[in-house]
């Protein structure tokens, strides 16, 4: 076997395992996936007259930021059962993210065993709750990073590489914005560091790269003159909704430097209520610390103008990370939650590309290791995900008790799993609802970066679903026909109409679906 094949086999063995916890589990601990799902569905049946979609949903006319993860698994879903097209997905992701960093590495001439170490950056807080639009952006955007560093160190196929650099920068806006402003400061760092070899100048060689970056800035421009055209609504204290001016002190909310400085690395593993996939990444970070000072007793030793620049190159990457982590704001309140945070995982997989190379003898064994650190990472995590699949199967058995079209009132008090740490059964109503073909009472659609929004008046129900206790009967429950509760009996919820104008149908886990008459 030569080598090659053995690091290609090696590297296989550690994807395969760090994808394991997506394929040991019926519904994965997600807290926004059964949103996402939901609205994958009625995007791919927009025209199925079985459904409620139709009447209810219709295509938002103006761009959205959020094509690219809709349309992409609907278009598998054309092949592929719904949750299948997602799993592969999801997939492509957790093993793009290495292998995407393995390009940019190679494209700037360094070893790429340390691109193994991002896989665990693949999940924690930002994909527990569900961000995939952002988390998919990310393979992405390492690889629009390789294609302009290609386009600058191969001057007999330049133009090639930054036409695919134009096409790869498009997807990045079309799956998140957040992930092109992380671009916006890592490009011209790449654009300033990479040396480019040209008989006409330094200008010269750049050209096809910035020409590169047209189509998607143009694009993003139309977005931003479109979102900014749109009014906003302010009211004052409500959830979801602006609260003043876009940047106005009322409306931007900032986490303190020493707040994000705790949750940087917390941000990174916390699905496990035990704290396991926690106490796994250290093995991770154990495994980098090691090569970090087996690779810097080689390559800093023995600097070269290559090396420095391709270690800069790196390094500039993570700054800029870090940089976005803690000067932007937590919340920008009724456009982006969770804004500075999600930056942790961006941060931590350029880090692992800034490893300094190792003498040649010493990478096939720090694969290896590397492998083998994600491997047990990837089973770690596999394990919580398992328990959870028992708390997950009553909410499935409940959706068969429902009728064909629901109207799904979701009330669930309790968010809460014993496994995970994430509230993953707050859009629970969302799952009924598309096993149904119907709708449930709060939906993305009502957000502006949907690719779907109401055809008609959205139906009535409380201001946040964060809270069920201002669920009002007389204003809102003649809109529904199936009611969802956890997490507090069903008289204490719905009183007199429990049992008489509603009957339950199914309970279950700590769950009950209620229909009417």
């Amino acid at each position: 076997m030569t080598p090659a094949v053995r690091d290609r086999l090696i590297t296989c063995a550690a994807l395969v395992f760090g994808a394991a916890p997506l394929w040991v589990t019926r519904q994965l601990p997600v807290v926004d996936l059964p949103q996402h799902l939901h609205l994958i569905s009625v995007l791919h049946r927009l025209g199925d007259t079985t459904t409620l979609y139709p009447e209810i949903f219709q295509r938002r006319p103006e761009l959205t930021p959020y094509l690219g993860y809709y349309y992409t698994v609907s278009l598998l879903h054309w092949l592929l059962p719904l949750e299948l097209a997602n799993r592969l997905f999801l997939t492509a992701y957790v093993v793009g993210l290495p292998l995407s960093l393995a390009a940019l590495l190679g494209s700037l001439g360094r070893p790429t065993w340390p691109s193994l170490l991002a896989l665990p950056f693949a999940y924690g807080d930002s994909f527990a709750w569900g961000f995939i639009n952002y988390c998919s952006a990310m393979p992405l955007a390492l690889l629009c990073c390789a294609l302009i560093v290609r386009s600058l160190r191969d001057p007999d196929r330049r133009a090639r590489w930054a036409l695919r650099h134009a096409g790869a920068l498009v997807l990045v806006l079309l799956f998140h914005v957040q992930v092109f402003a992380f671009l916006a400061l890592a490009l011209p760092w790449l654009l300033l560091m990479v040396k480019a070899e040209s008989p006409d100048g330094w200008w010269r060689a750049r050209l096809p790269a910035l020409a590169s970056l047209a189509p998607a800035v143009l694009l993003f421009l139309i977005w931003v003159v479109l979102r900014a055209g749109e009014p906003t609504e302010v009211v004052q204290g409500a959830p979801w909704k602006a609260w003043g001016p876009m940047l106005s002190e009322q409306n931007v909310l900032y986490n303190s430097f020493a707040q994000n400085q705790q949750e940087l690395w917390l941000k990174l593993a916390n699905a496990l209520k035990d704290g396991s996939d926690r106490d796994a990444l250290w093995v991770v970070v154990v495994v980098a610390i090691g090569a970090a000072v087996l690779g810097a007793t080689f390559e800093l030793a023995r600097p070269t103008a290559h090396t420095l620049r391709s270690l800069g190159a790196m390094l500039g990457l993570a700054a800029a990370a870090l940089v976005l982590f803690f000067t932007l704001p937590f919340d920008i309140r009724g456009y982006i939650y969770y804004l500075n945070t999600r930056y942790a995982h961006l941060a931590a997989v350029a880090l692992a590309g800034c490893l300094p190379a190792a003498h040649e003898r010493l990478q096939p064994y720090l694969r290896w290791a590397a492998a083998a650190a994600v491997a047990w990472f990837g089973l770690t995590l596999a394990r919580g995900y398992a328990r959870f699949d028992a708390e997950s199967l009553p909410l499935r058995e409940l959706s068969a008790a429902a009728a064909p079209r629901p109207r799904v009132m979701g009330l669930i008090y309790d968010t809460s799993s014993s496994a995970v740490t994430h509230p993953v059964f707050l859009h629970s109503a969302c799952v009924v609802a598309r096993e149904g073909g119907g709708l449930c009472n709060f939906s993305f659609a009502l957000t502006p970066h949907s690719p779907l929004e109401y055809r008609v008046a959205p139906p009535p129900t409380f201001p946040s679903e964060w809270h069920p206790e201002k669920f009002r009967w007389d204003s809102m429950g003649a809109a529904y026909d199936h009611f969802l509760i956890r997490g507090a009996p069903p008289e204490s919820v719905l009183g007199r109409h429990a049992g008489t104008e509603l009957v339950p149908v199914a309970q279950s886990g700590g769950f009950w679906l209620l229909r009417r008459r």
